[in-house]
């Protein structure tokens, strides 16, 4: 039978380091033997250690790599200014869109300018054609009474040159005349009780220029074309490291619904105000003053 501190243990284990141990021998101690080795940590592989040591340093490669691309949208997000432009209906906002391409994008390539050619045409006999009929609303009389055949010709005329967006020559030659007439500059003064381009005095009284066959629009003769703006406009451009996108929204009333969509992440709002519109009506309600409009 077991006897003493051996018999504690199954009999595989009675060793003689291990009895040694138990009698209380001051040999070997118990953690140099082969036994506790085994029963202590076991440290994992080298191939099970260049496995995960590369797997980790893969991940915080992506995780450096994320932090990189975020910290540059983020810089990039505070170099770009969103502005919004407002503002009833030809108060000034695509002008201002205009000057900004103008002043800071080095102006509208001559390719660009061409392609306003018709844009220009078509404002001048629009605006000669607005002032014809205003006569005959405001029973103003033609100042040469020749000037009624010229009117005539002019509708004649001026369907065809806009389809097409020329101008022909006995076309610039009718408003030539018509535009010198008394009566028509008479008309002209009273432009605030019609609808009437902001620009009609510009071209009609640069005719000559305009109506030359090989004639290109200058910076300034596209910057004072008028196009009704549908929709949503956006223009990009660089002033002293920021990014400007300008949004040009039309200013009609049935345009205005399209507004809402463009206030997200908007930095900042500009509201036009045409100061010269304080004795002008609105073109789609003439019982309406403009600057009360736009003050509403």
């Amino acid at each position: 039978p077991p006897h003493g501190r051996l018999g504690c243990f199954p009999r595989p284990l009675r060793s003689a380091p291990l009895q040694q141990w138990c009698r209380g021998s001051p040999g070997s101690r118990p953690f140099s033997s082969p036994l506790f080795f085994s029963a202590g940590r076991q440290e994992p592989s080298g191939a099970m250690g260049c496995t995960v040591s590369a797997e980790d340093k893969a991940a915080a490669e992506r995780s450096k790599m994320i932090d990189k691309n975020l910290r540059e949208d983020g810089e990039k997000a505070a170099r770009e200014v969103k502005l919004l432009l407002l503002g009833a209906g030809e108060s000034g906002k695509s002008t201002i869109v205009k000057q900004m391409k103008i002043i800071h994008e080095d102006g509208y390539s001559e390719e660009e300018c061409r392609q306003y050619k018709a844009v220009v045409y078509s404002n001048t006999i629009q605006s000669i054609m607005a002032i014809i009929k205003a006569m005959g609303n405001l029973q103003i009389d033609f100042g040469d009474p020749s000037r009624a055949d010229d009117a005539r010709q002019l509708f004649a005329l001026s369907c065809t040159a806009e389809e097409q967006g020329i101008m022909p020559e006995d076309l610039s030659n009718v408003i030539r005349r018509l535009w010198s007439d008394n009566g028509v500059q008479a008309c002209f003064n009273r432009a605030r009780e019609y609808q009437l381009n902001d620009s009609a005095a510009y071209y009609l009284n640069d005719l000559e220029r305009i109506a030359k066959m090989d004639y290109i629009p200058t910076q300034q003769d596209v910057l004072r074309t008028r196009v009704k703006t549908t929709g949503i406009v956006e223009t990009h451009f660089t002033f002293k490291d920021l990014h400007f996108k300008m949004f040009d929204v039309g200013g009609q009333r049935s345009e205005r619904k399209k507004w809402i969509h463009c206030f997200e992440g908007v930095t900042a709002i500009i509201f036009c105000v045409a100061l010269s519109a304080y004795d002008l009506v609105l073109a789609e309600d003439e019982e309406m003053n403009r600057m009360h409009e736009s003050m509403k």
